[in-house]
């Protein structure tokens, strides 16, 4: 499979605690790959690093072969361009419309005149499903509705990779169904390389290419859907069977320990 980003020996602190502990990997190019793990693993600290918000401690993130851990804020701004991101929360501006939202991206970063952009405006939100809602504004929006605009805003500038952090978080599960759906489709159509940091398994097992599983900082798998399923490691195990891990006290070793036993 062709890289898109490889990932060398990245190592990451908070303080004196070590978050992201020598991972490797790489993402395959024109497929969805999913970050995968439990809350606190460090997915989403990793995800930063991928769109160079945090540098880590040491390591390397290559994005078609250059270093993104090495640029200044120019470089990384020209890297930016070719990105898309959805936050998790949308991160729609408030005082602005959906179009005007879309819009953005487009007037900060190109040429483009108004009526152009006024045209790319209604493609990129017909292509999400929100024609109609150009005037509208992020407060009259459903949480689905927010997702979506945010998407197309994130497509605006047709980019090469486009990153999804936690696209479920806070949607129904009819909704949620709605938007990885719309995240095949735009692989699909688009064949763009997409990265999903998610822990919501139906999405998971929808949407998956390829998956990255952390566990405490560390990777445990890398590889293709089947290859998860097919898994014996007993962490990745626990996670797809939804078991909890082992109580460290029995019940009877709590009470022991309130009697002062």
């Amino acid at each position: 499979m062709e890289t898109a980003i490889e990932v060398k020996n990245l190592i990451t602190h908070y303080g004196d605690r070590e978050i992201l502990k020598d991972i490797s990997f790489f993402i395959p190019k024109g497929e969805t790959t999913v970050i995968l793990g439990g809350s606190g693993c460090g997915k989403s600290t990793l995800l930063k690093h991928l769109i160079g918000l945090l540098k880590p401690t040491g390591g390397k993130i290559l994005i078609n072969g250059n270093d993104i851990t090495e640029m200044n804020e120019n470089g990384m701004n020209e890297v930016r361009k070719k990105m898309g991101i959805l936050f998790q929360g949308s991160a729609l501006l408030n005082s602005m419309t959906v179009a005007g939202n879309v819009a953005l991206p487009l007037r900060e970063h190109t040429k483009l005149n108004k009526s152009t952009i006024d045209i790319m405006v209604r493609m990129k939100l017909d292509l999400v499903g929100l024609s109609g809602f150009d005037n509208f504004y992020p407060s009259q929006l459903s949480g689905g509705m927010k997702k979506r605009a945010g998407l197309a805003r994130a497509i605006a500038l047709d980019p090469e990779l486009l990153f999804f952090d936690e696209p479920s978080a806070g949607l129904d599960p009819v909704t949620a169904a709605g938007l990885d759906e719309l995240i095949v489709n735009l692989k699909n159509v688009f064949r763009m390389t997409i990265i999903v940091v998610t822990h919501e398994l139906p999405s998971v097992f929808t949407i998956a290419d390829y998956v990255i599983m952390l566990d405490k900082g560390q990777v445990i798998f890398a590889g293709t859907l089947d290859a998860l399923r097919a898994s014996e490691n007993p962490r990745i195990r626990m996670f797809l069977d939804r078991k909890p891990e082992q109580e460290r006290y029995s019940p009877e070793d709590y009470f022991k320990i309130i009697a002062g036993e």
